[in-house]
């Protein structure tokens, strides 16, 4: 790796993408948020993208409180639409290529198979309005742009399901978690490194592959049994555990509705890119040893 050349500027620094793309530790990969990065401001986008010069941009920012935004809806779509329009127009005027991470989200989980990219998008919330939205717009104003839909995404970083489950098992001892959403979790250092794998086949010269994509794991599991996963693995470790008490979605009112089906079919990407994601389990043993460590 040449570290001299023109760097892959990530949007965004505390979210558990761009944690989890630092973590990488690729000289040749800048994350910046605020304040020197703010999606809901295009003037500092445009001094950020003309001082850093990268070679692509990867944005992994964003809202991504999917129940605040229900009521916080003016703050979601500047940040999840405006913003990746603004930087979708100055990618393009600029030459850059563009990768948007998106979400399962987008769709209403209705469909009993996994979701496919080319699927017609029915968001359930405002959060998969203001990220569906962000998606077109990227495609209105950048043609070399990548989509990514992710789903499920976990890891030792940031706030995440597992983070979650294992907080919640050292304050009661037994936990209500849905049985009826059922997606594939990803570990979130593997889709970084996917990501990044992507971004290199992007700027090969001829690439021309621009679109829509999923990236996700590839086992099937609902949201209880995951949390089963989770504490099986913490006690191995003298963590927290609890019991897990499985309920419907309907039984659980969130203020956002979920998609009960959020799982994304990852073979166009698999297929164009060459990628393959390790089991999810793995990561799954790596997050838990991490938290648990830090909890102790």
């Amino acid at each position: 790796m040449n570290s001299s050349a023109a760097p892959i500027l990530v949007i965004g620094r505390q979210g558990q993408l761009a944690l989890s793309l630092a973590s990488l530790r690729r000289p040749d990969v800048v994350c910046m948020g605020r304040p020197e990065c703010d999606l809901a401001d295009p003037a500092k986008l445009a001094d950020l993208v003309a001082r850093v010069s990268p070679r692509l941009v990867l944005n992994a920012g964003g809202f991504t409180k999917v129940d605040q935004a229900e009521s916080q809806a003016e703050e979601a779509y500047a940040l999840n639409r405006d913003g990746p329009a603004a930087l979708a127009r100055i990618c393009a005027s600029a030459g850059i290529p563009l990768i948007h991470v998106s979400t399962d989200c987008v769709f209403d989980g209705r469909k009993p198979a996994p979701y496919t990219p080319e699927e017609i998008p029915s968001p359930l919330s405002v959060y998969g309005r203001s990220k569906l939205e962000g998606e077109e717009a990227v495609a209105i104003h950048c043609r070399q742009h990548l989509v990514v839909r992710v789903s499920w995404v976990f890891s030792e970083h940031a706030d995440n399901f597992v983070r979650t489950m294992l907080k919640l098992a050292r304050q009661r001892e037994t936990i209500s978690v849905v049985s009826d959403q059922t997606g594939y979790p990803t570990y979130c250092p593997d889709l970084a490194a996917g990501l990044l794998a992507m971004a290199e086949q992007v700027l090969a010269p001829g690439f021309d592959a621009w679109g829509t994509y999923h990236l996700a794991g590839r086992e099937e599991i609902d949201r209880a049994s995951m949390a089963e996963a989770i504490f099986s693995e913490s006690r191995a470790l003298g963590g927290p555990s609890a019991q897990i008490v499985p309920i419907l979605t309907r039984d659980y009112p969130t203020p956002a509705e979920r998609p009960l089906n959020a799982r994304l079919d990852s073979a166009k990407a698999f297929d164009t890119f060459g990628l393959r994601l390790q089991d999810w389990r793995i990561g799954l043993q790596k997050s838990v040893r991490v938290l648990v460590a830090e909890m102790s």
